[in-house]
């Protein structure tokens, strides 16, 4: 008599989606109702059609938060210790303004949102040079996060025809973003 091995794939995907996808099957082991899913998946369908709707803008923001201006010259003026490094936060909150539009009715993600908040809303004062990085590496940082988010969601209207099953790791990074990963 033969015995299927622990850990065996024989008979696996013999039935084509047979099986939820991983991610619903967490959150279902976790409790989680399959309407939650379902609006999971839902959000994430129109969050992917407003990237696209909004794509051109969205380029034309990246091309300008990735200019001389607002990127090479702030982070330089960090490294320089030059107080100029502090409207860094204006071009962060412009990023953050418009990722939000995409999704208005979705919070951002809590660890996304303490990060812009630790980075912004800050005046320079002389006496920031004696702690240089205590003050302004939370600027630098949080630009850094609102950038990548913004490469990301503009990276992805790109490339994605509908939301994938198996997601990209820069994809997922966007569904984190909004809480719907």
């Amino acid at each position: 008599m033969k015995t299927k091995k622990p850990g065996s794939v024989e008979g696996r995907n013999q039935t084509p989606n047979a099986r939820p996808p991983r991610s619903q099957r967490k959150l279902e082991k976790e409790g989680v109702k399959t309407e939650s899913w379902e609006r999971r998946e839902e959000e994430t369908g129109k969050l992917l059609a407003a990237a696209k709707g909004t794509l051109p803008e969205l380029k034309a923001l990246l091309s300008s938060v990735s200019d001389h201006w607002h990127y090479e010259d702030p982070i330089y003026r960090f490294y320089h210790q030059s107080f100029k490094v502090y409207r860094l936060q204006t071009t962060t909150l412009k990023i953050v303004s418009e990722l939000q539009a995409l999704a208005p009715h979705l919070k951002l993600n809590s660890h996304f949102s303490e990060i812009v908040a630790e980075g912004t809303g800050k005046n320079f004062d002389t006496s920031h040079n004696a702690n240089w990085l205590k003050h302004t590496r939370p600027i630098v940082e949080a630009f850094f996060h609102a950038r990548h988010m913004l490469v990301m969601v503009c990276k992805y209207a790109e490339e994605l025809p509908e939301p994938p099953q198996i997601l990209p790791s820069g994809w997922a990074t966007v569904l984190y973003l909004y809480d719907v990963r």
